[in-house]
């Protein structure tokens, strides 16, 4: 482990993870290494396809990328990577809607991909969208953890390491749309789609830089899971230990479950 003023940093298998004092500076982090990933691929001089992530623990990651200038966004083709079957665009819990308030209204984007939740098939609308992201060959991607382990809306009943196809239309368990609930896009549990489309655990792990910010205190638990649980589909974020180029943005309250990875002791003792 390593401590410079406010940060700690530790790796686990290839899984690097960085530990903020607040929400605001770990979304900053990680908001400055999208920034400098952005600016590295830009140098190509070609499009850059970006995916990005929605929901609570996104808010402050995108709130100061979106702040800072310069960035080659001219450049960008963005995607995101999971909507709810059945729910229209200006619903206040849509993905697409979300992206909209806190990303695409913001900066200007070469151009940006929605997925269509009320498309009148969703399966094809899955396999449309699959083949316009694998075109794409996307470089970057802002992600999250779900309570449940989830990776985009992969629960662990659904998902699939070496799933073969490259998005698909999920059921959402108990405890994922006890999220969505719990953090106020629906007024309750019941209004929670049961249904999702989402791009798969191999499309997600194709891409060569993953940025990973999961704050708060609801998350503590499964971070600890994320790190120390075998890797299995019982906890789909356990995989991200083994992605060649992944880092965990967390805060305080996200890393109050980590004690064991923080004490020099431990450290010392070979653990990783």
């Amino acid at each position: 482990m390593t401590q410079n003023g406010d940060v700690q940093r530790f790796q686990v298998e290839k899984l690097k993870i960085e530990i903020y004092s607040t929400h605001e500076a770990a979304g900053a982090a990680a908001a400055q290494a999208a920034a400098d990933a952005l600016i590295q691929l830009a140098g190509s001089k070609r499009p850059v396809a970006v995916i990005f992530a929605t929901g609570a623990s996104q808010l402050d990651t995108l709130r100061a990328l979106t702040k800072i200038e310069g960035l080659p966004w001219a450049q960008v083709r963005g995607f995101h990577m999971d909507e709810y079957v059945g729910i229209p665009a200006d619903h206040p819990a849509s993905f697409r809607r979300y992206l909209r308030e806190n990303l695409t209204q913001k900066v200007h984007m070469q151009e940006f991909f929605e997925i269509d939740g009320t498309a009148p098939d969703p399966e094809q609308a899955c396999k449309d969208y699959a083949e316009l992201l694998s075109s794409a060959d996307a470089q970057l991607c802002l992600l999250g953890i779900g309570e449940n382990g989830h990776l985009a809306f992969n629960d662990p009943g659904v998902a699939d390491f070496n799933d073969p196809v490259d998005m698909k239309v999920v059921h959402l368990d108990a405890v994922c749309r006890q999220q969505q609930a719990a953090e106020g896009w629906f007024n309750k549990l019941e209004e929670v789609p049961a249904r999702a489309m989402t791009l798969t655990i191999p499309t997600m792990f194709r891409v060569p830089r993953l940025i990973v910010s999961v704050p708060g205190p609801r998350k503590a638990a499964i971070v600890r899971r994320a790190l120390e649980e075998p890797v299995t589909t019982n906890c789909p974020a356990t995989l991200l230990r083994i992605h060649p180029n992944a880092t965990v943005y967390l805060d305080r309250e996200s890393a109050a479950q980590l004690q064991d990875h923080l004490q020099p002791a431990a450290i010392l003792g070979g653990r990783r």
